[in-house]
């Protein structure tokens, strides 16, 4: 090897670690500062995840990684076509927005007209959307590692432990604040360092997907080969049971303890159900067939339920005294389709929601407070971008998960990363039907970020350890 050549594979590891460095911090660091909602941390963010992307490795790259670039970069043409329509003052085909005609006739003079309702709104509200592409695509080129994908994954998972210890200490002794500001909402409930605790719960059940995933990866590897002998287990770990497998199994009772002293009703039970599932598919091979796996499933099922007996006894009392959804936000729904009645095709404008939302206002809504969300994320999404851009977004979500589904169908050594990515997604868009924890930048960056991994190694699968080569093969685990 040559001195040139060396010098050329020093650059490559340099800039491979700090691109795999900056994908470690989007995973641990943007729950800290309040969730990372305010304008000036989502800047700080796109600024770490672009110098990131510009050290990011491209030679691993497979023919599957080269598809998903170019799906996200088709989504991206889409979503900036109809950002253009909504900041142009000479729009394509969309037609301006009515309320300006309304504006001008008000106010005795010509303005000039949007089809945004408010005009440049859609500019400012972008950074989200770009933080979130960013962690995607740097999770997709640094997830091509198989090392440094599985380290990604626990990193995540330890961050939500110690995201998860400050919750229940303050909670216990600072229940009042929220690191250093005073806490306004939710007292006597946990949010750690979020703001709300519906996106708290949605975190850290997300954390505990993580944590069950990497527990039943130990525990099938302290078990003997072959089939699993379900009866003798308990007894098989009661002898003396590995440290790793303590471990972990600590670590994931942290995290559901943090998840049920956040009182979320829709977190806990959706992250719940996805536990559920998550152990179904990576026992699947163990468990038997036909009515063998109906039981299995029952016994799942009660199993989830009675760790919401033991440690969620304060959501049992919300939901006894509140049900499992409340009449204000089943209102807010059907005035947000309204919404989406009346502007179907590019909306009212990328953040102008909250500006809209009051015209549309059901009557049934409690007076009381600004209602400035949908707690329903594609129905906002659509009233604010149309229903075009939705369907784009949501078939390339559904995409997503199909092939994260079809990598589980691999060896239990492989899927780990694919099926944690797999859990913590479907987490965040069950949540998001009914809650608003996808449009929260410190809890999104993260998921969007182990999403990119998990694409990546689904579809390095078996045959991606070859460094450099391009597969016409999406490898895809048969």
């Amino acid at each position: 090897m040559t001195e040139t050549q060396g010098d050329t594979r020093r650059r490559r590891s340099l800039s491979g670690r700090v691109s795999a460095g900056v994908l470690y911090i989007a995973l641990v660091g943007p729950p800290f500062l309040f969730g990372s909602r305010e304008p000036i941390f989502v800047a700080w963010w796109c600024v770490i995840l672009g110098t990131g992307l510009i050290f990011a490795p491209t030679r691993r790259l497979l023919a599957g990684h080269l598809v998903v670039l170019a799906v996200l970069g088709f989504v991206a043409l889409c979503f900036g076509f109809v950002l253009h329509e909504q900041l142009s003052d000479h729009p394509w085909i969309a037609d301006f927005n009515p309320i300006w005609a309304a504006a001008s006739e008000a106010l005795g003079r010509q303005l000039t007209p949007s089809v945004s309702a408010v005009r440049g709104q859609p500019f400012f509200a972008l950074g989200p959307s770009l933080a979130n592409t960013l962690a995607l695509v740097l999770g997709l080129l640094v997830g091509g590692d198989a090392d440094r994908a599985q380290r990604a994954v626990r990193i995540m998972a330890w961050a939500g432990v110690v995201y998860a210890i400050y919750g229940v200490l303050a909670l216990e002794f600072d229940p009042n604040a929220v690191l250093w500001r005073e806490k306004t909402a939710y007292v006597g409930s946990l949010t750690s360092t979020f703001i709300n605790r519906n996106t708290a719960a949605a975190y850290f059940g997300s954390c505990a997907a993580v944590w069950l995933v990497l527990l039943m990866s130990a525990i099938r590897g302290s078990l003997p080969r072959g089939p699993i002998e379900w009866k003798n287990v308990p007894g098989h770990f009661a002898v003396g049971a590995p440290k790793r497998v303590l471990v972990r199994f600590a670590m994931l009772f942290v995290c559901l303890s943090a998840m049920f002293l956040t009182s979320s009703r829709g977190g806990t039970l959706v992250s719940l159900t996805v536990l559920v599932v998550s152990f179904l598919l990576y026992f699947r091979r163990d468990l038997p067939r036909g009515k063998g796996f109906v039981i299995a499933l029952a016994g799942a099922a009660m199993a989830a339920l009675l760790v919401l007996q033991l440690l969620g006894g304060n959501i049992g009392d919300r939901i006894d005294m509140e049900g499992l959804s409340d009449r204000g936000r089943l209102a807010a729904y059907h005035s947000t389709l309204k919404i989406i009645a009346d502007y179907p095709w590019f909306g009212t404008g990328l953040g102008t929601f909250a500006d809209v939302f009051p015209r549309y206002r059901s009557s049934a809504i409690s007076m009381a407070g600004v209602w400035d969300i949908a707690h329903d994320t594609p129905l906002e999404f659509a009233s604010e971008m149309g229903i075009p851009l939705t369907i784009v977004v949501a078939a390339a979500w559904i995409a997503a998960l199909v092939v994260l589904s079809l990598a589980v169908r691999g060896s239990r050594r492989e899927m780990v990363v694919p099926l944690s990515s797999l859990a913590v997604s479907l987490i965040a868009l069950v949540h998001s039907l009914i809650d608003f924890s996808l449009q929260i930048t410190g809890y999104s960056i993260v998921i969007f970020a182990l999403l990119g991994v998990g694409l990546s190694q689904a579809i390095r699968g078996r045959k991606g350890s070859g460094e450099g080569s391009i597969s016409v093969n999406l490898n895809w685990p048969k």
